[in-house]
């Protein structure tokens, strides 16, 4: 676009230049109506180049608005992965507290039975030993 002006107006000087002067005043204004055509020929070619780049930033800011909602989207999966992982590893802890917890009820309770077991063989070997 920028090559085209200056190349409409050297031509349209050449044509001034060419003409004898009835004619001159005619083509001053066949140049001044190209010169006008060759401006709104420039200002719809702005135009359009802004609306497209208009239309470009709004595609790109979707875009990246619907990459940002992807992405708290994963990373709220990736919160809530977490938490149920986190309340899964502590039912299993107190699983395995309480599984040692009867473990060591079931060995005290054993030691215990022994204790009886010992106490009362004693008991009545003393029972036995004073008859």
């Amino acid at each position: 676009m920028k090559i085209i002006a200056p190349l409409l107006v050297g031509g349209l000087v050449l044509a001034l230049a060419g003409c004898n002067k009835p004619d001159m005043e005619q083509a001053r204004d066949d140049a001044a109506a190209a010169a006008d055509h060759a401006a709104e020929a420039a200002r719809e070619t702005g135009d359009a180049a802004a609306a497209a780049t208009r239309d470009a930033a709004n595609r790109a800011a979707d875009a990246t608005q619907e990459a940002l909602d992807k992405s708290e989207q994963a990373m709220d999966k990736a919160a809530d992965a977490t938490a149920n992982a986190m309340d899964d590893a502590k039912a299993a802890a107190n699983d395995a507290a309480a599984d040692a917890s009867a473990a060591a009820a079931d060995a005290a309770q054993k030691a215990a039975d022994h204790a009886h077991d010992a106490a009362e063989d004693a008991r009545a070997r003393a029972d036995e030993a004073k008859r």
